[in-house]
């Protein structure tokens, strides 16, 4: 444990001693200190994955409170590595990300300070085995990446969704007290060890909602897409990629302790994994702006892991342990490729924005000729992230549907009926996925420019911002073809759920024909070349149908190539037009905007909130601004606790 404490240690440090120097080699420092930092967290972490144990200590935190306990066990371990991995490369992409600032003035050492609390407040989430040391570090989380979130507080738009977020993540926690105070009386101790047999079914999905909301879970998904596009592309990576997983670490710490469980658990776990899968990559079909398109892609992949959570649930349920374990399994794996993939593609739209500085998709177009590296980081990661072979995705999404076929063989009409179900969606998924990141690869960087910003950019982004891509492209292929391995290490905190069953078999083939399909790809690749070398390159124009000269507007917009696809699902959105009606035979100027809303921020949230803003609007009196009022306020409130002290109230 001393190893973990000297990297929470040297995250805190380096962050003040950033501040104390110049503004260009603030991010040189800080990539120096946490590459120790994070070999210090990864060391351990290996160490207790290899042996299959864990090691603990005690945290002193007052006379009221005693003493908290930190353990890293095997699940700690797990989420760990993603942390220290993932941050690490946020710190490297950091550096080229932020030159734009430095360049223009921005002073970044409490951008930077608040980068390395976060970090170290994640690793004191997976670490923190006590009520209160757990609420703790779990605030300082949130507040850190509000603050994050606020880099370019210069636009409302930052601020109004800085602070969305950070009520969401406070009503959060409110279940979260409650679940825990409930627990907390039946077991008679704020330890979590306790917690173990004096967890019911109803407190876990009640603490599993509030740690849902951090995740991103339907249907309290709606401060991530809004949260994704305002703050830095690092910043909505990290979150993405790594943050939002501590609320599914969370979710199966708090399982692990339940004694029996319940049918019902598992088939609201699954349900709601449909329902985040389904409605969350529907809604990044429909998105103009990329980073937005990335944000409802979480909403998804984290939707998909709970299917596979939902799975392995029932699996035990059942009693069947290859149900179970190739459901933990796909749960697990699909966790660790989506702080990967995802990761990847927020640098690659990091990347895009940094040379454009625009996030609409319509105002792109053309960029594979001058961020060839950028275009090609950003196709590895939409194969991935569509779960195509050879790649990372294919592998969590195979063994979830074994889960799911799995679960054939068990006899219950309603399990049989709900895994058809599952697997159906499931597939859909999939091909909506491929339908929203080809849009977007495709509108982005082939055609011709949409705008005179993408016509602008001339290169592609610095070393820094290109090294962190390479490696998670790097994972992202290594696990799809030696899928053995990563899955071996994935069920070292499985074997903690249930009895495992390894399909050895289904991952040797897998390996075997990915392998194949990678060889087969790179030897037409390497035919095409050798046919082209020395041969004269011509360019000529496409076919402009009937028009003279081709321009952007005869291209594909985001809004034609989803509309066929998006037509028949209307009921499961609200969409808005505003046009003008073309009325004469030649109209001199008209225009159409399709405008996609999320159903349950449009009928849930903003209704509440509307109604929440008349409610408080009526005491706006009470804030008049005037300081003898206020004075008045504290008399009264004096005068009013004297009373009651002396009747004996309080």
């Amino acid at each position: 444990m001393f190893l973990i404490f000297a990297s929470i240690a040297i995250y805190v440090f380096a962050a003040l001693i950033q501040l104390t120097l110049g503004n260009k080699i603030k991010t040189k420092f800080l990539i120096f200190a946490n590459t120790i930092a994070a070999g210090l967290a990864i060391l351990p972490a290996i160490s207790i994955m290899a042996n299959n144990n864990e090691i603990s200590a005690q945290c002193y935190l007052g006379y009221f409170i005693g003493n908290a306990s930190l353990r890293l066990d095997t699940l700690s371990a797990f989420f760990l590595l993603i942390i220290a991995l993932v941050t690490w490369l946020g710190t490297i992409y950091s550096k080229g990300y932020l030159n734009h600032y430095i360049d223009k003035g921005k002073n970044i050492g409490a951008h930077l300070f608040w980068f390395n609390i976060f970090i170290a407040s994640m690793i004191g989430v997976v670490l923190s085995q006590h009520v209160i040391l757990f609420l703790i570090t779990w605030e300082i989380m949130s507040f850190s990446s509000f603050i994050l979130m606020l880099f370019d507080d210069e636009a409302k738009e930052v601020r109004q969704t800085a602070i969305h977020y950070l009520i969401m993540m406070h009503i959060g926690v409110l279940f979260l007290i409650t679940g825990f105070i409930i627990t907390f009386i039946q077991s008679g101790s704020l330890d979590f060890s306790t917690f173990a047999g004096n967890l019911s079914n109803a407190m876990f999905l009640l603490i599993a909602l509030g740690f849902g909301i951090k995740a991103g879970l339907l249907p309290v998904h709606t401060w991530l897409p809004k949260a994704h596009p305002v703050a830095p592309t690092h910043i909505s990576a990290m979150m993405s990629g790594v943050m939002i997983k501590t609320g599914l670490y969370g979710i199966l710490r708090f399982y692990s302790y339940l004694e029996k469980t319940d049918a019902i658990v598992g088939y609201t776990i699954l349900a709601i994994g449909l329902l985040s899968a389904f409605f969350g990559i529907l809604y990044a079909v429909a998105q103009r702006n990329f980073k937005r398109l990335l944000a409802y892609s979480s909403v998804e992949n984290i939707g998909i892991a709970f299917i596979g959570l939902g799975i392995g649930v029932l699996g035990l349920y059942y009693e069947n342990f290859l149900m179970a374990s190739a459901g933990f399994l796909g749960c697990f794996m699909h966790i660790l490729n989506h702080s990967l993939f995802k990761t990847l593609m927020f640098f690659a739209a990091g990347a895009i924005y940094s040379k454009t500085h625009t996030k609409d998709i319509e105002k792109l177009g053309g960029l594979i000729k001058s961020m060839k590296f950028t275009g090609t980081m950003f196709l590895l990661g939409s194969l991935a992230i569509s779960a195509l072979p050879p790649f990372n995705g294919f592998i969590s999404e195979l063994l979830i549907y074994l889960g799911g076929l799995s679960g054939f063989a068990n006899g219950s009409f309603l399990l049989f009926t709900l895994v058809i179900f599952a697997i159906g969606i499931l597939a859909f998924v999939g091909a909506m996925a491929l339908i929203a990141f080809s849009g977007a690869f495709s509108l982005i960087f082939l055609g011709n420019p949409r705008s005179e910003k993408a016509k602008e950019v001339q290169s592609d982004v610095y070393f820094s911002m290109r090294l962190p891509m390479i490696v998670l492209a790097i994972y992202c292929l290594l696990i799809g073809l030696f899928p053995q391995i990563f899955v071996q290490i994935a069920a070292i905190p499985v074997s903690k759920y249930t009895l495992l069953v390894m399909p050895e078999n289904l991952l040797n083939i897998v390996s075997i024909i990915n392998i194949t399909l990678l060889g087969l790809i790179s030897i037409i690749l390497l035919i095409r070349y050798l046919a082209l070398q020395n041969k004269p390159v011509e360019i000529q124009e496409t076919w402009g149908c009937g028009y003279k000269y081709a321009t952007s507007k005869m291209q594909y917009s985001a809004n034609s190539y989803t509309r066929p696809f998006l037509g028949f699902l209307t009921p499961f959105f609200v969409r808005e037009l505003d046009f003008k009606q073309i009325k004469e035979l030649f109209p001199k100027k008209t225009h159409f905007k399709s405008t996609f809303y999320d159903i349950f921020e449009y009928y849930i949230v903003k209704p509440l909130v509307s109604a929440d803003e008349t409610f408080l609007s009526k005491f706006l009196w009470i804030q008049s601004g005037n300081t003898q009022r206020y004075l008045i306020y504290g008399v009264i409130f004096l005068i009013i606790t004297i009373i009651l002290l002396l009747g004996g109230v309080l």
